[in-house]
């Protein structure tokens, strides 16, 4: 099958929102608002099928000059093992090395998906204090987060 990668537009928001839905429900994935996407939109990537169908997702948030985050990384379920998940992340960790990031953090329950790609554990105390208030503060799982955190050196 055949999947590009695109800079999501405003309008690809809802079909964003629903490919994520069961990933937020199972409390895999931190649920985002439409406005929440829309004010961050240039940060995520999208990759479409020959449907032009939304498929996978993820985007690089900036925390500082030297630490970026992938966050939200879904794949529609019947596309998993194809590579999109990989494919997201090279293309992030790209985008944060032309923009001059020095590390990427991810917090993970697919450990092994980001060490295949030279990620490395971290221990959670060494994230930085203002993603925990601002983003873990609104899991259902919080203050007791089983995610494994890595962090890639670029």
């Amino acid at each position: 099958m055949d999947f590009r990668i695109f800079k999501p537009i405003l309008s690809d928001i809802p079909n964003m929102r629903n490919l994520v839905l069961p990933e937020v429900q199972n409390g895999v994935i931190l649920d985002r608002s439409e406005d929440e996407i829309a004010n961050t939109i240039r940060s995520y990537k999208v990759v479409k099928n020959a449907n032009d169908e939304i498929v996978a997702f993820s985007a690089l948030y900036i925390y500082s000059m030297i630490l970026g985050e992938i966050r939200s990384l879904v794949v529609r379920e019947d596309c998993r093992r194809k590579g999109l998940a990989s494919l997201l992340i090279n293309t992030l960790i790209e985008d944060a090395k032309d923009i001059g990031l020095k590390e990427i953090l991810v917090l993970t329950y697919k450990r092994e998906v980001f060490e295949k790609l030279d990620f490395k554990e971290i221990d959670k105390a060494k994230i930085p204090n203002h993603k925990i208030w601002a983003d873990c503060i609104k899991c259902k799982r919080f203050p007791v987060c089983d995610e494994i955190a890595l962090i890639k050196t670029l």
